[in-house]
């Protein structure tokens, strides 16, 4: 897409208690045809496939009066093919780029813009492998978002006292909205970034990563500059402006001392500090499911926020009012789901899942959000017990919708379904039922975030790791919940004392196994197979709950 310029928000019926959006990223429209400037936007062309950033160094002065932004990013890459003479760079409408120099070139160089892609004349030929930066200046008024965080955009708002509130909420519209990037998934700065804050020297500014120095300037503003060492999406990287207040705590991980720091609003520092008590069992319990936090070095971080969160890696957004739930809410109608705070629990699993391994393309957001969402399930087993978090995850399946499948188009910055949340998530669980060896599947998280860490993957390379480590193919089950909308359909019917079964609105070849709650293993084709009701446990078929199939008699 040109810009994500409405919301697909997954709705849902909360038992008597009205509609919430509860879809964390930006889904786009679902669209069917696309134009040049979404394959622009969405792909890996010309303009792009010859060079690899390797850091951004972001420097912006943000005028909170007139919501105007000016600076420049210093972009570091290396050559990686021979010099195409063009790049693209992205930024989008109505920001400006007002110059570019290239390091060694006292005379900037020439660039026209395309809609949201600016196109750099190079002024050299360079030489594959060589390492040369951009200095990139920018300004103007960022688009704001209308309804955050789901249309993406700057948020201008005012704390309860009237004071200036602000920042940035981006992911699928795209860092570009407000500085100049190379904006593709795929393409993370293998150095890390820099990101320097100067507002109002009655606010404070939070970035991600770890606060180095804060500067007062001449003009009543000062500086905050947080530094970022390891790779980082360009979507996550954000300002925070505010009344913020500060406290620290710290805790034992796998690998050692990690750092935590909270930024609140300062009349909501009690509060904060009771709410906040679950991130070091929480952390605790995701490390022993997916491996150590993936950013040590830049520690882990709640900002508070006026919308209601985000996964900005190493400063996570936190705007659920200090309520256990989806803003007190209960999303599964389990009741488990009141236990803990929503926000902080979804989005700090992104730091393994979006943050640590990243999509190359939005058409695999699944990787993100399916693995994420089942992190909820992670934390609720941790805490309360292994049916607890069975009951969590089978009552949240009321919130698929089965639209279209979960796989977008790609090339064109393209997602496919919400349902890629709560389907994607019982997809998993239904693997984790097959492989039947909580070992083998906890194994298999780790080895994801260890053998994939800090790197962009592609889904297919996902769905085969999942199978070689498992000693399954899981080829057909990926088919039929990614890439279709039908659910598996058990289909039997009783013939005498015998009972006949077979899989149904299936992909060709699907041949799931599944487990009867007498615990009996059956293997259905899509040809009729017969088991003894005696066997089965009755006259019908009973198929553990766990498993995310339709079950009919026919």
């Amino acid at each position: 897409m040109n810009m994500i310029k409405k919301i697909f928000s997954l709705i849902l019926v909360l038992g008597g208690m009205g509609m919430s959006m509860v879809t964390l990223a930006q889904l786009g429209v679902h669209q069917t045809q696309f134009s040049r400037q979404d394959s622009l936007r969405g792909g890996y062309g010309e303009g792009r496939n010859w060079w690899d950033v390797t850091r951004y160094d972001v420097q912006v002065k943000v005028n909170v009066a007139e919501r105007f932004l000016k600076g420049y990013v210093d972009l570091s890459y290396r050559i990686t093919k021979s010099d195409e003479s063009l790049m693209q760079i992205d930024l989008q409408e109505p920001m400006q780029i007002d110059k570019i120099v290239l390091t060694g070139r006292k005379k900037p160089l020439s660039f026209k813009r395309d809609g949201n892609v600016f196109w750099v004349k190079m002024s050299r030929k360079g030489v594959v492998g060589s390492k040369e930066k951009l200095r990139i200046y920018f300004s103007g008024y960022p688009k704001v978002a209308k309804n955050a965080p789901w249309d993406g955009g700057w948020i201008w708002t005012k704390d309860s006292l009237g004071r200036a509130w602000a920042t940035v909420a981006c992911q699928g519209l795209g860092a570009s909205v407000w500085y100049p990037c190379k904006d593709h998934q795929s393409d993370e700065p293998d150095k890390g970034a820099s990101l320097s804050i100067t507002v109002p020297d009655s606010l404070q500014a939070v970035g991600n990563g770890v606060l180095t120095s804060i500067k007062q300037q001449k003009d009543n503003f000062h500086t905050f500059h947080w530094e970022v060492k390891n790779p980082i999406n360009t979507y996550n990287l954000v300002p925070y402006i505010g009344k913020y207040v500060h406290f620290k705590d710290t805790m034992q991980g796998e690998k050692g001392e990690l750092n935590l720091n909270y930024w609140v609003l300062d009349y909501h520092l009690p509060i904060a500090k009771k709410q906040f008590a679950i991130v070091k069992p929480m952390i605790t319990c995701f490390e022993s499911w997916m491996g150590p936090y993936p950013f040590y070095e830049d520690g882990y971080k709640l900002v508070e926020s006026s919308h209601l969160g985000m996964e900005h890696q190493s400063a996570i957004a936190y705007g659920n009012r200090f309520k256990n739930g989806y803003m007190g809410r209960d999303l599964s109608g389990s009741g488990w789901g009141l236990k803990w705070d929503f926000i902080i629990v979804h989005e700090s699993g992104h730091e393994w899942f979006g943050n640590n391994i990243t999509s190359k393309d939005l058409a695999d957001m699944w990787v993100h959000e399916s693995f994420t969402n089942y992190t909820e399930t992670m934390f609720t087993e941790c805490a309360y017990g292994k049916k607890a978090g069975s009951e969590y995850l089978i009552g949240s399946r009321k919130n698929i919708v089965n639209d279209i499948p979960i796989v977008g188009t790609y090339g064109v910055n393209s997602e496919g379904s919400g349902d890629m949340y709560y389907k994607g998530a019982s997809m998993l669980h239904t693997i984790r039922q097959i492989i039947d060896n909580d070992a083998i599947f906890k194994s298999i998280l780790r080895g994801l975030n260890k053998d994939y860490y800090h790197q962009t993957v592609t889904g297919a390379e996902v769905e085969k790791y999942i199978s070689q480590k498992s000693g399954k193919d899981f080829s057909k089950v990926f088919d039929q919940y990614l890439r279709t909308i039908n659910i598996p359909e058990l289909q039997f019917r009783k013939v005498g004392n015998q009972i006949e079964y077979k899989w149904a609105n299936v992909v060709e070849g699907f041949a799931m196994p599944v487990r009867l709650t007498n615990g009996q293993w059956l293997y259905p084709t899509q040809s009729f197979k017969k088991i003894g009701s005696s066997d089965a446990g009755g006259d019908k078929l009973m198929v553990v709950p766990d498993f995310y199939v339709v079950v009919k008699e026919i």
